[in-house]
């Protein structure tokens, strides 16, 4: 596991300290490349390393725990926001089934954590729940890494495999044009 420092210089992190998974290369099933993104694939790695691009913590055991993303992570007061753990905490209540979380641009705060929520079925949307929810995530979670606004939908749009596209509820959120919807399931 390797944390990129100032530079792009690679160096291996202790136990119990979050950092980007980085594979030796020349592993049996390597890929060779992205179709027709050379320039891509060459930002991949880092001396004889493959950067894989997910966030990890290995414990003192030796196993490595997913953390997130590292594009996904969310930068804001100095603080790294993995939305795993925000929508994590707030799945733990008992009225949210699914979270997605992002990054919103805020005027006054630079950017804010915005999440949108799925209920689950015996819960109805509300302003004390809306509240109630906010309330949790900032006691589990801190005031910086809690959400500071929440939205209900009625589905969350995601991949074929059922990962939720936070890369779609980001756009639908800022109004920006949405790209590529060839992965969308379902419930796009």
């Amino acid at each position: 596991m390797r944390r990129r420092a100032g530079g792009g210089i690679e160096e291996a992190i202790a136990d119990d300290v979050e950092g980007e998974l980085a594979l030796r290369v020349g592993w049996p099933s390597m890929f060779r490349g992205y179709l027709g993104q050379e320039e891509r694939y060459r930002k991949c790695f880092s001396g004889d390393h493959y950067l894989t691009g997910d966030l990890v913590r290995r414990d003192a055991e030796g196993c490595f725990w997913f953390v997130g993303r590292v594009d996904d992570l969310i930068k804001l007061a100095g603080h790294l926001i993995g939305p795993f753990e925000v929508e994590s905490v707030l799945m733990e209540h008992p009225a949210v089934a699914e979270a997605g979380v992002i990054r919103k641009p805020d005027p006054m705060a630079g950017a804010v954590v915005r999440a949108f929520v799925l209920l689950n079925p015996a819960f109805g949307e509300s302003e004390s729940l809306r509240m109630e929810l906010l309330g949790h995530a900032c006691r589990r979670l801190g005031a910086v890494v809690a959400p500071k606004e929440i939205a209900f939908l009625s589905t969350l749009p995601r991949t074929r495999s059922g990962k939720i596209l936070r890369r779609l509820l980001k756009t639908r959120e800022l109004g920006l044009p949405e790209g590529d919807s060839s992965a969308l399931g379902d419930s796009g």
